[in-house]
């Protein structure tokens, strides 16, 4: 299995909040496997696959992407700020206003977090990382109407 596939199995749990033990336990795998499988190792069926997708409450699709696209490795700040209530409440908010499903959006956000951090030449910290979000919760729950300031 591709590091690719782990990564993005390891960013949907943590935007759920979830641990490995609770999702190994929804989808009936065990929890070494699943850990495998987020560390990139393994090679796991498409049944084991669906049932992970369940469990974490997305869908599983198959298909063929360029590397440009590829999901980024998610720093352990940024796992941490997933597991938070805030960004849970955040991402229900944005989820919401825009009309996407909850759990797909949270692993989105995760990811565009990560490759944003690519443009600094620095580690970013959990303010940083707030900051990011109550950016796009403003952009998107107050769109600039084109109008000029006063």
């Amino acid at each position: 299995m591709g590091h690719e596939l782990g990564q993005r199995l390891r960013a949907l749990r943590a935007a759920s909040g979830r641990t490995v033990a609770a999702v190994a336990a929804d989808a009936g795998l065990s929890v070494p496997y699943v850990a495998n499988l987020e560390n990139g190792r393994g090679n796991p069926t498409t049944d084991a696959l669906t049932r992970l997708a369940e469990a974490l409450g997305t869908r599983l699709t198959i298909g063929f992407t360029d590397t440009d696209t590829a999901p980024t490795e998610l720093p352990a700040a940024l796992v941490r700020l997933g597991r938070t209530s805030r960004f849970r409440r955040d991402v229900r908010v944005l989820a919401e206003a825009t009309g996407q499903d909850t759990t797909e959006l949270a692993g989105r956000l995760l990811d565009v977090l990560a490759r944003l951090s690519g443009l600094t030449d620095r580690d970013l910290t959990e303010p940083d990382w707030l900051r990011l979000l109550d950016a796009l919760l403003l952009i998107s729950l107050h769109p600039n109407t084109g109008k000029a300031g006063p």
